[in-house]
């Protein structure tokens, strides 16, 4: 990953400390470099658990992250899709109104209305 930089500084606990250093050793690779792929693993396999993927979509819906982070962590595809579906989410749905009263049947039909009859529905179909 590359960019800018950010100094980050955390406190953990001595016993894990002394574990990344000694695989640091071992791997002949700085502490940070370490960490940095530890992270970068880490969040690659949360953006494919489904779990943390809804936890995420939710808190895109909510508006309490952002397109460019979903971007970030899900990729341009997924990104896109949680865009759509939220702008889709947010639209809110036409009333139809009428502007006149609904038309007559007979207007509507511009001829004679035919009535359902159950007796002429049997017979038709008996003799089918």
């Amino acid at each position: 990953m590359t960019g800018e930089k950010a100094q980050v500084e955390f406190d953990a606990p001595k016993p894990l400390v002394d574990r990344v250093d000694t695989v640091a050793e071992v791997l002949d690779i700085p502490r940070t470099r370490l960490l940095i792929d530890a992270l970068e693993n880490k969040l690659d396999e949360l953006a494919t658990e489904e779990t943390f993927r809804r936890r995420l979509s939710n808190a895109y819906y909510d508006g309490r992250t952002d397109y460019d982070t979903v971007k970030t962590i899900l990729g341009c595809e997924e990104a896109m899709r949680l865009k759509l579906l939220r702008e889709s989410i947010d639209q809110t749905s036409a009333i139809p109104e009428l502007k006149d009263d609904l038309p007559s049947d007979d207007s509507f039909y511009d001829d004679e209305v035919a009535e359902w009859n159950a007796s002429s529905s049997s017979e038709s179909s008996d003799s089918v």
